[in-house]
């Protein structure tokens, strides 16, 4: 079975990975709790286009050191098994441990490093290409409000073979706009060792606003993922019903953080 197909949506927030707590705030403990309409990752859908709850819990040392985790409702295993009529085990959550170093090279300058663990409990996605539990290790520079950040998989890549090394590079903003407004553009581009066809760009615009306690956000979400040549022309990244999980689309959010 080729591995396009088998890893289907993994490549893969838009709206979901926490916020890490910074040294100095008062609480260095924070907790995040979300519901989007779309679980999108690197702009690929985990949800089949659907809805997913979230959350996690984050804590930041005052020396510059923080921990944290996160997780998710996806399908995209269990739709493997689907698609290829194998059985990858439901796998219904996406769970993540982090940990690493957040330091200042000047002010308004800033560097963060670590290592990040995906985690999906219950997964037999190893029937049909490999296990699909991903260790990555990432580095980021931030200037103001402009970021720059590249992840490193030190496996392969959410179950696609021989894809040890894959990465992932993008670059993102976040600008105040006043009132409690946020725009946050973005552009990545995941490349997949290995699988030409799995390789695509991932672009999102963000408006996020502040009111009543809660984060609510809208987001133009798209991938340029294509179509996959190996596997007769179906998408590199399909849905059982046979739908593009990197389509454009419209993700909207809300987020508590205590």
């Amino acid at each position: 079975m080729k591995k396009t197909l088998l890893s289907l949506a993994a490549a893969t927030v838009v709206t979901s990975m926490p916020v890490l707590v910074h040294a100095e705030d008062a609480n260095p403990l924070s907790f995040n709790v979300s519901l989007t309409t779309d679980y999108r990752y690197r702009g690929i859908s985990q949800s089949r286009l659907k809805p997913a709850l979230q959350g996690g819990a984050d804590y930041a040392l005052p020396n510059g050191f923080y921990v944290g985790t996160w997780g998710s409702t996806i399908s995209w295993i269990k739709d493997a098994g689907t698609i290829t009529g194998v059985d990858t085990g439901s796998a219904p959550v996406e769970i993540d441990f982090y940990g690493g170093y957040k330091g200042e090279i000047q002010k308004d300058f800033t560097y963060d490093v670590g290592l990040l663990q995906y985690w999906y409990p219950g997964n037999h996605l190893a029937n049909i290409a490999k296990n699909a539990n991903t260790l990555e290790l990432y580095g980021a520079l931030t200037y103001g409000p402009f970021t720059v950040k590249y992840s490193h998989s030190l496996t392969t890549l959410f179950g696609t073979v021989d894809s040890k090394g894959s990465g992932y590079l993008d670059f993102s903003a976040t600008f105040d706009v006043g009132n409690g407004f946020s725009v946050a553009p973005h552009i990545g581009h995941q490349k997949v060792k290995n699988w030409s066809d799995g390789s695509y760009t991932d672009y999102s615009l963000t408006v996020s606003k502040d009111a009543a306690g809660f984060t609510w956000s809208g987001a133009i979400v798209g991938t340029d993922a294509k179509h996959d040549t190996g596997v007769g022309g179906v998408f590199a990244y399909p849905s059982p019903s046979g739908k593009n999980l990197g389509r454009n689309g419209l993700v909207l959010a809300v987020k508590k953080t205590f």
